[in-house]
């Protein structure tokens, strides 16, 4: 058999193992089948590579720029990935599992890119949160904003997910503008390579962005400072190593880390047997113990019921692991493969054992198991193994030791108080579900259990059919935990791209803001236009560009017309009396929607042009009551421009209606779509 040589990429070229290699194992057949680890990498030469190229390089780039390539890349990848299924199979995934490592990398990326495009500018700084008005007349203001940090991203990720927790990671860096090293477990480093290569032979990517480290990092970590970024996931004790190291600490090196956790589901007492609610907990159960043969970080290693339900919740597990398929993860037939190498299947063992004092074995074989294909009995095949714990409230270990397989322990409770002391035993957890279809259960779970936890995933007859499953961190919401589970908060959309980037607070004067953040604020220099700005194109558009337009006297017979017409006669329009005896009015004042109907009228432009379409209006305030008899006039300006693609953009207006005395009587964000 051919020995794979998995290569490191380090300052733009591939170097092959060399001193320091370590073999590398099926886990189907526990034959070697490759090699990596290079102990001679000039791991400072990378650091500047990454620094003084790949960082210069993406921060160029604006986030759509940077959005357009994650899109890219993610499609190109997607093209390629039959490449990274074949290799996958030797970590122990079937196809089912490497759909979730494979696509989910894939769709994470897209995801990130959608969100890149649709929720920062089309710019180099974020702007993050409201202008805070920090004087009387407005003259002096702040505004925080985010830029990237100038240095470089260290991923080290574990080997349960060689492709997705690599592009989990990758995604938030580069939209925030910051190159990247990763340092996949050696266990499956050669599917990593492979995916690294596709990224790096696409061209797509600047050069520098991205280096990988097949094998160990040496002292890397020795030579970070403030303004790179470690985000780790694999184990506690691991983890307390590195964020220990004094270097870290002296530096203020930022680190992140998703670690184990024993994360939990929880049986509420509506969810009793024969309900839609219970058939789904046994469905999540038994899923989250075979997918990736439990070696999820997020899998479920405590299934809490309510006392009267254990029996029938192991009793309908056993059934299920007797129809589970176990054997060559290559085989279609097959619904769990081994876990990802002999030295893991030991590991395993070895934490039952430690949790046997505690628990009794309700099904499987706790200390081994055989796959009935003699040519695979060298493989790192195991049984779905089922503790039960009758003593909860006792036990240490079912609540600390988290063995990274198939393995889960059943548990009993009294009542939800009960069940949610027995939660937060885990001491932090990435995720924990609860089943149930009652809401009262649901808040009192969420009251008492929201703070150890990182993500609670509620599931019923009526999410279902839609819902992500228990095990599923989405992009869209903040993947880790508190205490045990590592206190990090990686995903969450535009909050994972913040890891990578400096908040700052910045103070000056409208135009100052203005200018730094490419988005018009009130009190800045206007652009007085001669043309209409509905007459010109998206590009030809400028940052603060205004027009005045001519008043409008609004009359009572305008307000009770638009109130028949419109069906709104409430009695602040209408009934003078009433009106008067109102805090808020001085009598019978115009309807706000009026208003806003008048100010279209006021600044439209009626012909064709490259005003395509009116999406909508943002932040929409009325500060003062219009009187009829008074008027109402205009000030358009434009505030923020987002390219959308190369026909239209996005062009955000900001709106002021003041009376004949220029007073305040409403602001809004106008949206309109415009022909580039």
């Amino acid at each position: 058999m051919t020995i794979q040589a998995v290569s490191s990429f380090a300052a733009g070229s591939w170097v092959s193992p060399g001193a320091g290699a370590r073999s590398i194992e099926s886990a189907i057949t526990g034959a070697v089948i490759a090699e990596a680890g290079n102990d001679t990498l000039d791991v400072a030469a990378m650091l500047d590579y990454a620094r003084s190229v790949g960082g210069p390089a993406l921060r160029k780039l604006t986030f759509h720029d940077r959005a357009r390539l994650l899109k890219a890349i993610a499609l190109h990848l997607k093209e390629n990935r039959q490449a990274l299924y074949d290799l996958s199979f030797n970590t122990g995934a079937t196809q089912s599992d490497n759909m979730i490592d494979i696509d989910g990398g894939i769709g994470t990326m897209l995801v990130f890119a959608s969100k890149g495009r649709r929720e920062m500018p089309d710019a180099q700084i974020y702007l993050d949160g409201d202008v805070e008005m920090l004087s009387r007349n407005g003259t002096f203001l702040g505004q925080h904003i985010c830029t990237p940090l100038l240095g470089v991203a260290v991923h080290i990720n574990a080997f349960n997910f060689p492709v997705w927790g690599m592009l989990e990671k990758l995604a938030p860096a580069f939209l925030a503008g910051m190159p990247a090293i990763v340092k996949p477990a050696t266990a499956t480093c050669y599917v990593t390579e492979a995916c690294v290569r596709l990224i790096i032979e696409s061209g797509l990517l600047p050069k520098g962005a991205l280096q990988l480290v097949s094998g160990g990092l040496g002292s890397m970590l020795d030579h970070l400072t403030a303004q790179d970024v470690v985000a780790f996931t694999g184990s506690a004790e691991t983890a307390l190593k590195l964020r220990s190291s004094s270097h870290l600490l002296e530096n203020s090196v930022r680190f992140m880390s998703e670690q184990d956790s024993l994360n939990a589901s929880v049986l509420c007492p509506d969810a009793a047997p024969d309900t839609p609610e219970f058939d789904l907990f046994i469905k999540e159960a038994h899923r989250e113990m075979t997918a990736k043969a439990g070696q999820k970080c997020t899998a479920i290693r405590r299934i809490i019921a309510l006392e009267n339900y254990v029996g029938p919740v192991i009793d309908a597990l056993a059934a299920r692991f007797e129809k589970t398929v176990i054997g060559d993860p290559r085989l279609e037939a097959t619904r769990m493969g081994p876990v990802v190498s002999c030295h893991q299947k030991r590991d395993v063992l070895e934490k039952v054992t430690a949790l046997l004092p505690e628990t009794e074995c309700v099904y499987g074989d706790p200390s081994n198991f055989e796959v009935d294909d003699v040519d695979l009995k060298d493989g790192a095949f195991l049984s779905p193994i089922l503790l039960r714990c009758d003593d909860p409230d006792s036990a240490g270990r079912v609540h600390d030791t988290e063995a990274f397989g198939p393995v889960s322990t059943v548990m009993g409770y009294r009542d939800l108080d009960h069940a949610i002391d027995l939660l937060n035993k885990g001491n932090g957890s990435l995720v924990a579900s609860v089943i149930t279809r009652d809401g009262d259960s649901a808040r009192q779970m969420a009251l008492g259990a929201a703070a150890w936890h990182g993500r609670l995933y509620f599931n019923n007859r009526d999410s279902m059919k839609e819902s992500a499953g228990h095990g599923a961190p989405l992009p869209h919401m903040v993947h880790g935990g508190p205490g045990r589970a590592g206190g990090g908060e990686e995903l969450g959309g535009v909050r994972g791209v913040m890891h990578y980037m400096q908040r700052t607070a910045i103070q000056g004067s409208p135009d100052i803001l203005t200018a730094i953040g490419g988005k018009w604020i009130p009190g800045a220099v206007e652009k007085k236009l001669d043309a209409h700005p509905f007459t010109r194109s998206f590009s030809a558009l400028e940052i603060g560009e205004t027009i005045h337009t001519k008043s409008r006297e609004v009359t009572l017979e305008d307000v009770e017309t638009f109130a028949h017409f419109t069906g709104d006669t409430f009695y602040a329009h209408m009934d003078e009396k009433a009106a008067a005896a109102n805090p808020f009015f001085p009598g019978r004042v115009a309807h706000g929607y009026l208003l806003l109907s008048f100010a279209a009228g006021l600044f439209v432009e009626p012909d064709p042009g490259p005003v395509l379409a009116n999406t909508g209006l943002d932040n929409l305030r009325f500060m003062k009551p219009l009187v009829p008899g008074e008027t109402v006039a205009v000030r358009l300006t434009v505030k923020h421009k987002t390219k959308r693609n190369d026909e239209y953009g996005e062009v955000r207006w900001h709106v002021s209606l003041s009376n004949q005395d220029n007073e305040l009587l409403a602001e809004y964000d106008l949206l309109t779509m415009n022909a580039y």
